[in-house]
C-alpha cells in the first residue's frame, strides 16, 4: 500500500479554514482569468487558422473530463497538495514526486506569465515604460498580498474578478453591435477548417484552464473541503469555459481576418480598439492588468501550498518549503521563493512560457485522470455500472483527451517538459535515501 502523505492535523501551525465555495470559485476564477482569451488571442487565431472559439469548445470539453476527475479525488484528499498528493497516494511517493515536479512546471512559470503580461501591455500602450518595471512592482505586491494571508487574497481576488466581468459584458455587446446583426458561425466551423491546426490551438488553450485544479490545492483552507472544493472545481471548469468561448466570439467578430493581427503578445488591444477608440482601452487596460495581477495572486497562492505540501512531506527541503509563518500562518518562505524564480522568468518570452506551462499542466492532468481508475475501481472495488461510468469511463476520456493534447505541444515544449523531468529524476536518485519508497 502506498504511504499516506503527512497528517497537517499534527503540525504545530495549520492553514486557516476560512473559505466557501463562493471564495473558492472566486480564487479559481481569478487564476483562469476572464480575460485570458487576450493573453493568446493573437499566436491562438494564428494557431487554429480563425477558428478559436472551436478551439476553446474543444479544450473546454476535455478539461471537463479531467475537473470531474479532480473533484473526485479532492474528497478522497482533502489537503493541499493537489495533483501530488493524488500521485503520491495511488502510485507511490516516487512517481508522486514526479507529478508534483511536472506540476511545479506550470505553477511556477504561471506567476511568471501574468507579471509579463502587464509589462508588455503597459508597454505597448506606453512605450515609454520599460516591459520589466511593472512587472517587477507586481511581483513585490503580489508577494506582499500571499505572505499576509488568504483572507487579504480572497478580498482582492473578488474585485479584481468583477471588473474583469464586467468588461467582459461590455466587450461582448459592443461586439455584437460592431456585427450590425449579422452573427457569422465560421469561426465555429467551416468546410475549409483543419483540425490539427484547431487541435493545436487547442494545447495552446489549455493555460486558459489552469484554475480549476488550483482550487484544490486550498483544500485545508476551506470549510468544508470534501463537499466545498468538488463542487468549486466544477463550477469553475464550466463558467471558465463559457466565458471564454463567448468572448472568443465577440474578438472573432471584432476581428474577423485573423491574418490581420500585427503584434501577437499584444493583439488584445487590436482586437479592442475596432470597438470603441481609446475609452475601451483604457478600460480594457485596468480590468486585464487587474485580471492578471489577479491570477498571479492566485497562482502564488497555489504553488507556495504545492511546495509547502512537498517541503511538510519532506520531499523537499523542510526548512525551505515546508514551514508556516508564525504571524500570518502562510507558507512565507515558499511564497519568496516562487517570486524570486518569477523576477528571473519575467525575462523570457511569453510564447515560450506559455508553450512550456501547458506541458506540466498537462502531464499532472494525465496521471490524475489515472489516480481516479486507481483509487475507485481497483483499490475500492467500486464496479457497479454508474460507479464504472464516473470512475472508469469519465477519467479514462479525460486521459486520452488530455494526452492528446499533450502530443500537440510545440517542439520546444516538449524538449524543455523533458529536460525539467530529467534534473527531476537526477534529483530523486540524489535525495533517495530521504524518501520511503515502500510500496512505490
Amino acid at each position: 500500500m502506498a504511504p499516506s502523505t503527512t497528517n497537517p492535523d499534527k503540525d504545530a501551525l495549520r492553514l486557516k479554514r476560512v473559505l466557501g465555495t463562493g471564495a473558492l470559485v472566486t480564487f479559481g476564477l481569478a487564476y483562469l482569468v476572464p480575460l485570458t482569451v487576450f493573453t493568446t488571442v493573437g499566436s491562438a487565431m494564428r494557431t487554429t487558422q480563425g477558428h478559436l472559439p472551436m478551439a476553446y469548445l474543444v479544450t473546454t470539453l476535455a478539461m471537463v473530463f479531467t475537473s470531474v476527475s479532480y473533484a473526485q479525488l479532492s474528497r478522497a484528499y482533502p489537503t493541499a497538495g493537489s495533483a501530488y498528493t493524488y500521485a503520491r497516494g495511488n502510485f507511490g511517493e516516487r512517481l508522486g514526486f514526479l507529478v508534483g515536479w511536472a506540476l511545479l512546471l506550470d505553477y511556477l512559470l504561471l506567476p511568471a506569465i501574468n507579471y509579463l503580461i502587464v509589462g508588455l501591455y503597459l508597454n505597448a500602450q506606453f512605450p515609454s515604460i520599460p516591459v520589466l518595471a511593472p512587472a517587477f512592482v507586481a511581483i513585490a505586491l503580489v508577494t506582499w498580498l500571499n505572505i499576509v494571508g488568504i483572507e487579504v487574497v480572497r478580498r482582492a481576488n473578488l474585485a479584481m474578478v468583477l471588473l474583469q466581468v464586467g468588461f467582459a459584458f461590455v466587450f461582448v455587446a459592443l461586439a455584437a453591435r460592431f456585427a450590425h446583426g449579422h452573427f457569422p458561425l465560421g469561426s465555429f466551423y467551416s468546410p475549409s477548417m483543419s483540425w490539427t491546426a484547431v487541435f493545436a490551438g487547442s494545447a495552446i488553450l489549455c493555460l486558459s484552464f489552469l484554475g480549476f485544479d488550483a482550487v484544490s490545492t486550498l483544500a485545508e483552507e476551506a470549510r468544508d473541503p470534501k463537499r466545498m472544493v468538488p463542487k468549486a472545481i466544477l463550477l469553475t471548469t464550466l463558467s471558465g469555459g463559457l466565458m471564454f468561448t463567448v468572448i472568443a466570439y465577440a474578438a472573432a467578430l471584432a476581428l474577423p481576418d485573423w491574418r490581420a493581427v500585427k503584434v501577437a503578445d499584444a493583439a488584445g488591444l487590436e482586437v479592442v480598439q475596432p470597438l470603441g477608440g481609446q475609452w475601451l482601452i483604457a478600460f480594457f487596460l485596468c480590468a486585464y492588468i487587474g485580471g492578471c495581477v489577479a491570477s498571479a495572486i492566485a497562482s502564488q497562492a497555489s504553488v507556495a501550498r504545492i511546495l509547502y505540501a512537498m517541503g511538510r512531506d519532506q520531499i523537499l527541503p523542510k526548512p525551505l518549503f515546508g514551514i508556516l509563518n508564525a504571524r500570518f500562518q502562510t507558507p512565507a518562505r515558499a511564497t519568496l521563493i516562487v517570486a524570486l524564480i518569477s523576477c528571473a522568468m519575467a525575462c523570457i518570452t511569453l510564447d515560450t512560457l506559455v508553450s512550456v506551462v501547458n506541458f506540466g499542466a498537462l502531464s499532472a492532468f494525465s496521471v490524475v485522470n489515472l489516480c481516479v481508475v486507481k483509487h475507485f475501481l481497483i483499490d475500492g472495488r467500486r464496479r457497479s455500472p454508474k460507479d464504472l461510468l464516473i470512475f472508469g469511463l469519465v477519467p479514462l476520456l479525460g486521459f486520452a483527451a488530455t494526452a492528446w493534447l499533450w502530443t500537440s505541444l510545440s517542439r520546444d515544449a516538449l524538449i524543455v517538459g523533458a529536460l525539467w523531468l530529467a534534473v527531476g529524476i537526477l534529483y530523486m536518485v540524489l535525495r533517495r535515501p530521504a524518501l520511503s519508497i515502500e510500496g512505490a
